[in-house]
């Protein structure tokens, strides 16, 4: 079970700043939507350069084009892509297509997905590495969760890895690793945090210990 740390609400100085916080507990960072919308692909390679041992994760977000947008953020960088699930699956299969040439990986975002199970279960058949439940912004502050979704799609999903991100806090943290994700997503749950170290750690911890509760 790996760890990525959402970065959204900062510019480049300010990510590279809470990373080196807590580069030793997390196995991704992730340049938010944000971010990219705010600085360009600039901000994943500043990222990449300055933690070459992390994985880089560009949060484009992508609905069309995937191919290109894939080649542009690995140029950048990028060891990993999101691309919604909402699209069609031509651009899922040219994003996928593109990601093999570079040894990328693809993450799925179901954000706003209706059918979830379903297109779950059609999007794991297109080669796609991880498929996401994300809780966005405007629905956690209505008091909804993605933990509920993360059990449909795990109930479907026979080839991808899982991952889950919305609102996940330190508090929250054992109910996500009791549901086994292959991949956990924390945004201002670390990042907002005045120790953010302390709080990567005991995360880190915790995912440890519930990992090898599995084995």
């Amino acid at each position: 079970m790996k760890l990525q740390l959402a970065l959204d609400l900062v510019d480049i100085p300010g990510a590279i700043e809470i990373v080196t916080e807590v580069q030793k507990y997390i196995d991704i960072v992730e340049i938010g939507t944000p971010i990219v919308i705010n600085e360009g692909l600039h901000a994943v390679k500043a990222l990449k350069e300055a933690f070459p041992q992390l994985d880089v994760l560009a949060d484009l977000k992508v609905m069309d084009a995937g191919g290109y947008e894939v080649m542009k953020a690995t140029e950048a960088g990028a060891s990993i892509v999101t691309i919604l699930g909402a699209t069609n699956d031509s651009t899922i299969r040219g994003a996928v297509e593109e990601a093999r040439k570079h040894g990328t990986q693809i993450l799925i975002d179901m954000i706003n997905v209706p059918n979830l199970a379903e297109r779950a279960a059609q999007v794991d058949a297109l080669g796609v590495d991880y498929i996401c439940v994300h809780t966005g912004y405007d629905l956690q502050a209505e008091g909804q969760s993605p933990f509920e979704d993360l059990q449909k799609i795990k109930a479907v999903v026979k080839n991808a890895k899982t991952a889950v991100a919305g609102g996940i806090k330190l508090d929250t943290l054992p109910g996500v690793i009791a549901a086994q994700p292959d991949l956990v997503i924390v945004g201002g749950g670390i990042a907002g945090q005045d120790d953010k170290a302390g709080t990567a750690a005991e995360m880190r911890r915790l995912i440890e210990a519930g990992s090898a509760a599995q084995v």
